[in-house]
């Protein structure tokens, strides 16, 4: 029987997507005594056969069976748009925007899918079994409540990656559900070679990605957010998650001397600007050596922030390797 990653809850996104106050979820980390980041375990590049099953254990403990391979699957965040478009299936609905990406499906097929109306938080359990899915998949922290309506109807499992090896995992098992076992064994191996290919030449120098709409900006984390969790691996990344919530200063930034800073963008209702343009209203923006040596790249939050699978990653990699020589 297959168990899915099982982690701690994480809300960031969660509250991004409320519109609440962003909040940072780490702290800076000098690393090592002598100030160099701590060394990561290498990645391994050989992939293990996926075994085909019918059932397995999600993240609340929630045994999943399926008679067969689900052929209708509604998604309800953008790590199952990931993981089924890496097994080469089309989601009968979602509730991201994820596949209109030029790396997925792009604008046009994108708009075949049905979106699911409600918005990430609240979608709507009737639209969703409109569709007649044979699994839905939704984060746990966030949909998790929505099973007891789906109960009877059709099978929910909850997911809740906090790293990359937790993406991996999740894709391993889809794979296993839906008899797509090649199909997982070639993405695993595509995006675990990417990364052992990007850290052989680890960049010298310093990155942070920071999100959010305004001055009230997060710093992603390695131990909270997937795509953060690849930066130790292929450049110094000097931020730890501190275990407690508390909002950010761009003068916590500048004492970090960042070289490349990368900024995800949330809006909200009528927000409208990227983020790095509102926070060079502050004077300490323009003094951060990222700024000043023009290394600030807006990166597409769909892909960095919500993505999370290893297409998504993919994306990421060769996005932050560019930027990062």
């Amino acid at each position: 029987m297959l168990r899915s990653p099982s982690r701690p809850t994480r809300g960031w996104i969660t509250a991004a997507v409320l519109g609440s106050v962003l909040v940072g979820c780490g702290s800076p980390s000098g690393g090592t005594a002598d100030g160099k980041a701590e060394p990561t375990a290498k990645t391994e590049v050989t992939v293990e056969p996926i075994k085909a099953a019918t059932e397995l254990t999600d993240v609340n403990g929630t045994r999943i069976s399926l008679d067969g391979g689900p052929e209708r699957i509604v998604c309800l965040f953008a790590l199952c748009d990931d993981i089924l478009t890496e097994l080469g299936i089309v989601p009968t609905a979602t509730n991201s925007a994820l596949l209109a990406h030029p790396g997925f499906l792009g604008k046009e097929k994108a708009k075949e899918v049905d979106v699911i109306p409600g918005g990430f938080i609240a979608p709507e359990v009737e639209a969703i079994l409109s569709h007649k899915p044979d699994l839905v998949i939704g984060l746990g922290d966030t949909h998790g409540k929505l099973a007891p309506a789906l109960k009877g109807a059709t099978t929910f499992w909850a997911m809740q990656p906090e790293t990359w090896e937790d993406s991996v995992g999740y894709l391993r098992d889809a794979a296993a559900l839906t008899g797509r076992t090649d199909e997982g064994e070639k993405a695993e191996k595509a995006f675990r070679t990417k990364l052992a290919e990007a850290e052989k030449t680890p960049s010298g120098k310093t990155a942070l990605v920071i999100y959010g709409s305004d001055e009230n900006f997060g710093v992603a984390t390695p131990e909270t957010d997937v795509a953060a969790s690849l930066f130790p691996k292929i450049a110094d990344y000097p931020w730890k998650s501190r275990g407690v919530e508390g909002s950010y200063s761009l003068e916590e930034i500048l004492a970090q001397d960042v070289d490349v800073l990368f900024v995800e963008t949330m809006s909200f209702g009528d927000a409208d600007g990227k983020l790095s343009e509102k926070l060079a209203d502050n004077p300490l923006w323009s003094k951060i050596p990222a700024v000043r040596g023009g290394d600030v790249h807006e990166v597409d939050p769909e892909v960095w922030a919500k993505g999370r699978g290893t297409r998504s990653l993919g994306i990421v990699l060769d996005e932050a390797t560019a930027a990062l020589r």
